[in-house]
């Protein structure tokens, strides 16, 4: 065999070892399933966005002349869990009372100032608290807008649970830039295990008997996923997009707001009904199965 024909051989055999490599690491990515918590991401994954989130906050509001002091994962998580929550109070009750907590609370306050339910003012963590209300007024508004930009309740860990940072303004939204990935920061993203889940055909089934009895109760939701998302496009287009306290509302717009959270507390009462009863097993179910297989 000639030097020519030596190489030719080598050279057909890397390749063809290349491909492999190259065609097994493909499979292997395609089988993994993404994590289990909020944008697809795996718990290590989640305590790590946070805290480098938190750090990017924190320098970018140093740099502005303000201070912020990084929340910790717990702090954000607590934000996060307290979404439709309060202490005391079952589900069903914060339901029949506050819907999903969206137009029913607003109040248009700075999120550190707001009394009672709170995701945010949570999630942002006593000592942030402490310093926002001890700053004059101007400051105050100054503070801010460079934090969250022009809606003061787009906070970090509301956006984390809700799954949507469109909203983010300010520092938290520079940050959020350097740590999420551009497909995570788009109003359109959908978390990847969901839409795994959906393919399911007992899921399909699913969503089919929640759309039939949805629209028999007079709302058009093909998912439950899409009924949070269109309060809050109906709550912005009644506050102009921005954050607007309810006495300097006018009479038009408190009036709008009010016939809002009546359909909100309507249609969360069918939604999470339908949910427990029909959606939830099944997503359980299939999330079951899709992990089982994994460690198999």
């Amino acid at each position: 065999m000639n030097k020519f024909s030596l190489f030719a051989v080598v050279l057909i055999f890397g390749v063809s070892l290349g491909i492999f490599e190259i065609t097994t690491n493909g499979a292997r990515a395609q089988n993994r399933l993404p994590g289990q918590e909020e944008f697809g991401l795996t718990k290590r994954e989640l305590v790590k966005a946070i805290e480098d989130v938190e750090i990017l906050i924190s320098q970018c509001m140093r740099e502005a002349g303000f201070k912020y002091i990084a929340a910790d994962y717990r702090t954000v998580r607590r934000g996060m869990v307290s979404d439709k929550s309060l202490p005391g109070m079952s589900e069903s009750v914060f339901t029949a009372r506050y819907g999903f907590g969206i137009s029913t609370v607003y109040t248009g306050k700075d999120t550190q100032l707001v009394d009672g339910y709170s995701p945010g003012k949570v999630g942002l963590g006593k000592k942030n608290i402490r310093i926002f209300r001890n700053l004059s007024p101007a400051d105050r508004v100054a503070y801010n807008r460079t934090l969250f930009g022009d809606h003061t309740d787009a906070t970090f860990a509301v956006g984390l649970e809700i799954e949507d940072f469109s909203r983010t303004g300010g520092c938290t939204r520079k940050a959020i830039e350097q740590v999420f990935t551009p497909e995570q920061l788009r109003s359109t993203y959908y978390n990847p295990l969901d839409a795994l889940v959906n393919k399911d055909p007992r899921m399909i089934n699913a969503l089919r008997i929640y759309s039939e009895e949805m629209r028999m109760a007079g709302f058009k939701y093909d998912h439950p996923d899409e009924v949070e998302p269109d309060i809050r496009k109906r709550l912005d287009a009644i506050t102009g997009g921005a954050t607007v306290p309810v006495d300097k509302m006018s009479i038009e717009a408190q009036a709008a707001l009010k016939k809002l959270q009546a359909y909100e507390r309507a249609v969360a009462a069918i939604s999470v009904k339908l949910e427990s009863q029909v959606f939830d097993p099944v997503e359980e179910r299939v999330h079951r199965e899709l992990f089982a297989r994994r460690t198999q």
